[in-house]
């Protein structure tokens, strides 16, 4: 589902707003229930001082959104510069919205955010954290069109958008958000096709297109390929070649969609792997429990 990176946009945005909306309701996140705390400058460079991106990212794959949120929150406003921290907290954000909603019981989307008493502070902290993201963002490109950890920061960050707006929240909203994060990562690999982290965050955008939207509208979306996207995280996770955590990435990617596969055998072996690495990981652990109980 390749698309250039200039592609124009096609013009019925009413239909193809519904149909996004249907390929986001597939996607499925996992976070902890918490608020994010208030910083200010003084008191986020002497957490920053002590916090590193490596812990944040270890909290956030062993399932502690609280804390990842917070060390990058601290992160974040030391160094707003800091592409990788800023990109995760939206992340984490996106991920105790996700699992707030979850706890409160309740199916429908609008019944759920109201019965969510965490959840207007922590959108509000994830609206601000995505826009201060994108401006950035913006202004670094204005300058430098092709810097490639700007172009893969605001896909990143705009997937983050899209992926909380219509997939969790069920709002229509993020169709400019959608097309940029396309564009931008498609630029990203057309200027390096190995870009690991670029590569896995592009076939989930395949992924969802292919197995969510029927075939005839896909191209409202820029078209979509389930055999690719997974193929492309696969090749990901198994040919290597990134640093720790965007391995890591890879990986959690890849046992996601063979769970959506019902490949029980590959998710099994996959989730044993990360199992090792991110034990207290409750999603990885019970998966576990059920699929591969020990004997």
């Amino acid at each position: 589902m390749n698309i250039e990176p200039g592609a124009p946009r096609p013009k019925p945005a009413a239909m193809a707003s519904g149909v996004l909306i249907v390929i986001m309701l597939s996607l499925q996140a996992a976070s902890l229930q918490a608020s994010t705390p208030s910083w200010t400058r003084d008191g986020a460079d002497g957490a920053a001082h002590s916090a590193t991106l490596g812990q944040a990212q270890r909290f956030f794959y062993n399932g502690d959104y609280d804390r990842a949120a917070a060390v990058t929150n601290a992160l974040c406003a030391a160094r707003p510069d800091d592409l990788d921290a800023c990109e995760l907290h939206t992340a984490s954000l996106l991920f105790q919205i996700k699992k707030a909603l979850g706890e409160t019981g309740a199916r429908d989307k609008t019944i759920a955010w109201t019965q969510c008493a965490v959840c207007p502070a922590l959108m509000s902290a994830f609206q601000a954290a995505t826009l201060r993201g994108q401006t950035v963002a913006h202004a670094r490109l204005t300058a430098h069109p092709d810097d490639e950890d700007t172009l893969f920061f605001l896909g990143k960050v705009d997937l983050n958008y899209v992926w909380l707006q219509l997939g969790t929240l069920g709002r229509k909203t993020g169709w400019d958000e959608y097309w940029e994060a396309r564009r931008s990562l498609d630029r990203v690999l057309q200027m390096n096709p190995e870009h690991l982290r670029a590569r896995v965050a592009r076939a989930w955008i395949d992924y969802i297109v292919g197995t969510t939207v029927p075939r005839g509208v896909r191209w409202l979306l820029g078209g979509g390929n389930k055999k690719r996207g997974l193929l492309a995280v696969r090749e990901a996770a198994e040919r290597g070649g990134g640093e720790f955590f965007d391995q890591v990435e890879a990986m959690f990617a890849l046992w996601d969609m063979q769970v959506r596969e019902r490949e029980v055998a590959g998710a099994v072996a996959t989730a044993r792997t990360l199992a090792r690495d991110f034990p207290e990981n409750r999603e990885l652990r019970t998966f576990l429990t059920i699929h591969d109980p020990a004997p």
